[in-house]
């Protein structure tokens, strides 16, 4: 019998390591996906303070690039692909395109949010998020049939953020890969009534704790723009996470993920005697109402009509729908501890 080609034994490597066959479990820590998603003009403000040099082009559907960083001489270079999602909430059926078992667990969200515009940030980060972690459950219930073991890697890996002993741990969900949310606009935001500010900032404080997540806020300062540089190579290349946090209402926020705690952003803003009044499911639930009292919805009609994704038919998927369901009954039990402490 003749001996395989060089060809061969590449092409049967490659084929071992998607299928999950390979004892290193899959991808290369050396290469890795960012996924930029937000709102319709978020994203694309973000990019250009990137690259103030270029003229502004929008994001029509879903724009891919990639980046390049050497690690020494002689090295294989590392390799971050970028993705970027047009049109705010209204192509979410795209958001599957980079999302598969070969790149997900190096895989990671970050969630752009236009602080100028507060009437649309919950339903915009609310769709984008449902869409996704829908997406993203759906892949790793299929690589787990693949590769248990990456399959339980990733889900513990979702708690490399929060420190076993945070008092948190049993309170929060976190996002099932990586998420970063930042406020663009902030030099439009910081103008904003003191108690708008003070209900926006403690409502992305709670979503990002909640998530797992890390929340900043950007403008155009230089200042402000290399936190973020230093946050996106962070999860491009994997450098060295920043540990800096800032919480205060009058300062553009920093959290990174697991530094927050819910004692520290408190209960939702309004008075005692008004928080019985909403018939909350749950903490996320309440946050929303509180949320959406002060900013109502203004353009909910040019808004992806997807209250729910994991309710829409189109996303139906048996194995992940039980296992939502078994969680969700788990997860009723410790919010009702917490929405009774609000009251």
């Amino acid at each position: 019998m003749p001996s395989e080609t060089l060809w061969e034994i590449a092409k049967a490597e490659v084929e071992e390591r998607r299928s999950g066959g390979s004892e290193s479990d899959g991808v290369e820590i050396g290469e890795k996906s960012v996924f930029f998603i937000g709102s319709k003009n978020g994203v694309m403000h973000l990019l250009v303070l990137f690259s103030p040099d270029e003229p502004p082009k929008p994001t029509l559907a879903l724009e891919y690039t990639y980046g390049r960083r050497a690690k020494g001489h002689n090295i294989p270079k590392d390799i971050a692909h970028f993705w970027e999602l047009g049109g705010g909430t209204s192509l979410l059926d795209l958001i599957s395109i980079p999302i598969t078992s070969d790149t997900l667990r190096t895989f990671s969200i970050v969630l752009v949010l236009d602080l100028s515009k507060p009437n649309d940030l919950w339903p915009t980060m609310e769709n984008l998020l449902q869409a996704t972690k829908l997406n993203v459950d759906k892949v790793i219930m299929k690589l787990g049939k693949k590769n248990s073991k990456a399959a339980s890697e990733m889900r513990q890996k979702m708690w490399s953020n929060m420190q076993k002993d945070h008092p948190d741990r049993e309170l929060i969900d976190p996002f099932p890969i990586p998420l970063v949310i930042i406020g663009s606009k902030y030099d439009i935001f910081q103008d904003f009534d003191s108690e708008k500010r003070k209900v926006i900032c403690k409502t992305l404080r709670f979503v990002a704790h909640y998530y797992g997540a890390s929340l900043m806020f950007t403008s155009k300062s230089e200042a402000l723009l290399l936190k973020i540089r230093g946050v996106i190579n962070q999860l491009a290349f994997g450098i060295n996470k920043s540990k800096s946090i800032c919480v205060d209402q009058n300062k553009p926020l920093f959290i990174t993920a697991g530094l927050d705690s819910l004692s520290q952003i408190g209960s939702p803003p309004l008075p005692d005697n008004d928080i019985g009044k909403f018939h909350a499911r749950s903490p996320m639930d309440l946050w929303k109402k509180v949320y959406e009292k002060l900013f109502p919805p203004k353009s909910i009609n040019t808004l992806k009509d997807v209250k729910d994704p994991a309710q829409d038919p189109q996303y139906a998927e048996s194995e992940v729908d039980e296992m939502r369901i078994q969680k969700d009954q788990q997860k009723k039990k410790k919010e009702k501890v917490w929405v009774n402490s609000c009251f």
